[in-house]
């Protein structure tokens, strides 16, 4: 009797294997959706903080917002620029003062052809005017 108990529990294992991997599987897409997710949000911080040390540190340039702008956008290269939106504050460029950069960029976790998630990521740094 145990030997037959064991040749009718030959399938149970592939059974179980077949209802646990496609979950096992969607965990998986999921992890690397949002470490995509955070890599462009890693990206778009180190932007803006470049940014506004541009900005701090170029008072005396002709456009330190635009010097500034041009600053995020080269940091963040891997980031669509088309999709890129930054924003210079534009104080009066004096010793002291703050000067504030932010920006957003689009993001979307799919999952196996289902949007689960969206949005605007966001980030902002501020600087003191040298």
């Amino acid at each position: 009797m145990s030997s037959r108990r064991i040749n009718d529990e030959k399938g149970q294992t592939m059974v179980e294997f077949a209802l646990v991997v496609p979950l096992l599987l969607v965990v998986l897409f999921a992890v690397i959706q949002f470490g995509g997710v955070y890599n462009d949000y890693i990206a778009l911080t180190d932007a803006t903080r470049v940014g506004a040390r541009k900005a701090a540190v170029s008072r005396q340039a002709a456009n330190p917002a635009g010097a500034a702008e041009a600053a995020v956008r080269s940091s963040a290269s891997d980031l669509r620029q088309a999709d890129l939106d930054v924003r210079v504050s534009t104080p009066a460029w004096e010793h002291g003062r703050d000067v504030t950069v932010a920006a957003t960029y689009p993001y979307e976790i799919d999952l196996l052809g289902f949007v689960v998630a969206s949005g605007e990521l966001e980030s902002e740094t501020t600087e003191r005017v040298e």
